[in-house]
């Protein structure tokens, strides 16, 4: 670090402590060179990530429209507003992971996991909207595919 009065590298670190509710660190320096003290701060530098529109649009990640959209599918059920904004994070971190921009595709998939596990109404509801349903047939295909049993027939 630069002493801002000397311009010199060489100093020694004299106090840390946690700072912004732990969101940033504090750190007291001496400078070597001319004695003075001064402080610096240290925060993560978070990875933006952009939300790739089907339209081709771009546009800033949303935990907040991310948690509306499946409050909306979770409406009148026995889902926990808690459980939602933890989902929300998971959701959120996990594309910050994959870099810095990301197809609507990727997160719409991430939130109808996630539901299918929650609640199946509400994940019929999101589907419903995310895939497009036109009529009665598409939610008994997503009904069907939802209740489809998965372990192997027995031969008798």
């Amino acid at each position: 670090m630069r002493c801002p009065v000397c311009a010199s590298f060489e100093d020694k670190v004299v106090d840390s402590r946690v700072a912004d509710d732990g969101g940033a660190i504090r750190r007291r320096r001496e400078c070597l060179t001319c004695g003075r003290r001064f402080t610096t701060f240290e925060r993560v530098e978070e990875v933006a990530v952009v939300v790739v529109k089907r339209s081709g649009d771009r546009e800033p990640f949303s935990r907040a429209k991310l948690i509306d959209g499946m409050r909306a599918a979770a409406k009148n059920r026995p889902v926990d507003e808690l459980v939602l904004e933890g989902l929300g994070a998971k959701i959120e971190e996990l594309m910050r992971l994959d870099g810095g921009e990301v197809d609507s595709q990727r997160i719409g998939l991430a939130v109808l996991e996630r539901l299918r596990e929650l609640d199946h109404v509400a994940y019929l509801r999101f589907a419903s909207v995310y895939k497009g349903f036109e009529g009665a047939a598409d939610f008994e295909r997503e009904v069907g595919l939802l209740t489809k049993a998965t372990a192997p027939k027995h031969r008798g």
